[in-house]
């Protein structure tokens, strides 16, 4: 991935720093979800296999494309006196899916588990 561009309508933006930094938090969170992060389970022992970070990969900043964070940013009239939502985990939600379905568009394979690695694309 080179780029990725996400469009969020949380109400009223309070801190669009804050907000733009939740989003680049969820986008990586996602790709690690997408194509790095898997517990492994011994089957004979329904042990985890990879108990800590040492051998468990997840994303750092150099697996991070750049990051584009768009806002509606309107004021909620059905929401608290500021007008806002909460945003929470919500940016991280649908990249896993964009990443399948660019998959399925590049390779014409759909791959339904993750983490989506190379093994499972033969």
């Amino acid at each position: 991935m080179s780029r990725v561009v996400t469009a969020h309508d949380p109400g009223r933006v309070l801190n669009h720093r804050t907000a733009r930094g939740q989003v680049i938090g969820g986008v990586t969170w996602g790709i690690g979800f997408a194509l790095m992060e898997h517990t492994m389970v011994d089957p004979n022992t329904a042990r985890v296999v990879n108990p800590n970070l040492s051998t468990y990969l997840v994303p750092v900043c150099a697996d991070t494309p750049s990051v584009e964070a768009l806002f509606v940013d309107r004021p909620d009239p059905d929401s608290t006196a500021l007008e806002a939502r909460g945003f929470g985990e919500t940016p991280g939600t649908g990249v896993p899916a964009a990443i399948g379905n660019a998959i399925y568009h590049a390779i014409g394979r759909r791959l339904r588990e993750v983490p989506f690695t190379q093994d499972k694309l033969l």
